[in-house]
């Protein structure tokens, strides 16, 4: 077992993740300045890049938790640097997320980062560490749509808000889908440690296919307008309306005409 302690370039932000932060300033700025000749472009930059920037940081979260929690293999591992590129599985943690988005607009981060939990102990520091990366789309959700429930958009250009609002629906879902009980994702990982051994042998193999029954299940027409209604509701309780929502969404999707539907820059 490896005992040595996490060494200061284990820790280091990543240029590749610097990168991710650039691409999302520069994109950000264009998108708030008109200076894009297609502002579609670079609302779908912007927003993939600050989905991707969340999703490192949504896993960051898990390995600083784990660290904390003993498992100083985080490091090693490249995992406390924010670099997409050490997951564990980078289709399921930044391809199919993206591809999430585009398809349905839904944010639904997969799993990433290995944690060696026989070096942890207590139950409720496994839960804490399952917990902390939907708790960090919470906190990236509460920025989002700060601007909304301040009332502080006045002078806002349309295009910026319309695609803070559809990147604030994708924290959103991201929070709630990922605390859903469903193995492979975070929900389960919460209450796993406080299951009995032969419930989480019989709910193991069903694991690697969670992500994926989720994204079917919100195919259903039924279950897919039950869940946005809720998550509707909630983003018009911050102030933010549908229609902010939408015009992001079919922004984002720059390859479709939305001419006489949102009110875009030229």
């Amino acid at each position: 077992m490896t005992t040595a302690p996490t060494r200061h370039s284990d820790r280091r932000i990543s240029s590749v993740f610097l990168g991710i932060l650039a691409v999302t300033a520069v994109t950000g700025w264009a998108t708030w300045t008109g200076f894009a000749a297609q502002p579609g472009v670079a609302v779908f930059l912007f927003v993939t890049a600050a989905w991707i920037v969340s999703l490192c940081l949504h896993e960051y979260a898990h390995a600083r938790t784990a660290l904390h929690s003993g498992d100083i293999s985080v490091g090693t591992k490249g995992y406390l640097t924010l670099n997409p590129m050490t997951y564990t599985h980078a289709l399921l943690s930044i391809v199919l997320p993206v591809v999430f988005v585009i398809m349905g607009g839904i944010g639904l981060p997969g799993g990433a980062v290995f944690i060696e939990r026989d070096r942890i102990r207590g139950r409720w520091r496994h839960s804490l560490i399952s917990a902390a990366g939907p708790l960090t789309n919470v906190l990236f959700a509460v920025v989002c749509t700060a601007p909304f429930w301040l009332d502080a958009l006045e002078g806002v250009p349309a295009d910026f808000r319309f695609a803070l609002a559809f990147l604030a629906l994708l924290q959103v879902t991201a929070a709630i889908l990922n605390f859903l009980p469903v193995p492979g994702l975070d929900g389960y990982g919460v209450i796993e440690p406080w299951l009995s051994y032969g419930i989480r042998r019989q709910v193991e193999p069903f694991a690697p296919f969670g992500l994926l029954f989720v994204f079917a299940l919100l195919w259903v027409p039924e279950v897919n307008g039950w869940f946005f209604a809720v998550v509707d509701s909630l983003l018009g309780s911050l102030g933010i309306h549908e229609f902010d929502t939408y015009c992001g969404f079919e922004l984002f999707r720059f390859w479709r005409d939305t001419s006489g539907v949102c009110s875009v820059s030229p």
